[in-house]
């Protein structure tokens, strides 16, 4: 199974292809998306929209998952990121209705067994399970990287988690 892990941002939205056969996983390719921050807001959204769509053309995976939004504080940045998370999921699902999605909490538990694990854990985690010799940078890409992974652990029970 082809996995597409996605860490939504409108900044940089990071990305994650993994390959999973049964418990073993092997890393295909990793990246980010970005957008300039003085491009209207209809130019960025597009070019996510068109960079998802080249991701699922280029490694035709056969789920793709998200990382749920979560914002205490800053409506603003929440309501671009919802944006730009829009964008990805519309390419996505034009693509598959395999779409599905996690909470942070649930890819920090997946990934590194804690729920309230610190970043550099989760990216630590991350290079170890996917046998790379450095953790994946930038963190965005890293964090797409854990999106597939947790995908990955919890494929059997997926249908709890698809996107509805």
């Amino acid at each position: 199974m082809i996995i597409l892990g996605i860490d939504p941002g409108l900044a940089t939205m990071g990305w994650g292809v993994i390959a999973s056969d049964g418990g073993k996983l092997r890393l295909v390719q990793y990246g980010t998306l970005g957008t300039p921050a003085g491009e209207a807001m209809p130019i960025r959204l597009r070019s996510i929209f068109s960079g998802v769509a080249q991701l699922t053309a280029t490694y035709q995976p056969d789920n793709i998952a998200f990382e749920e939004l979560f914002f205490a504080r800053n409506v603003t940045t929440a309501l671009n990121v919802g944006a730009a998370r829009g964008a990805a999921l519309v390419a996505a699902a034009q693509y598959t209705e395999n779409l599905y999605e996690y909470t942070p909490l649930q890819i920090k538990q997946a990934v590194v067994g804690y729920g309230r694990a610190e970043k550099h854990q989760v990216q630590s985690m991350v290079k170890i399970l996917l046998g790379m010799d450095t953790i994946p940078k930038p963190d965005d890409a890293a964090d797409g990287l854990a999106v597939a992974i947790t995908h990955a652990h919890t494929a059997k029970a997926g249908v709890l988690f698809k996107i509805k």
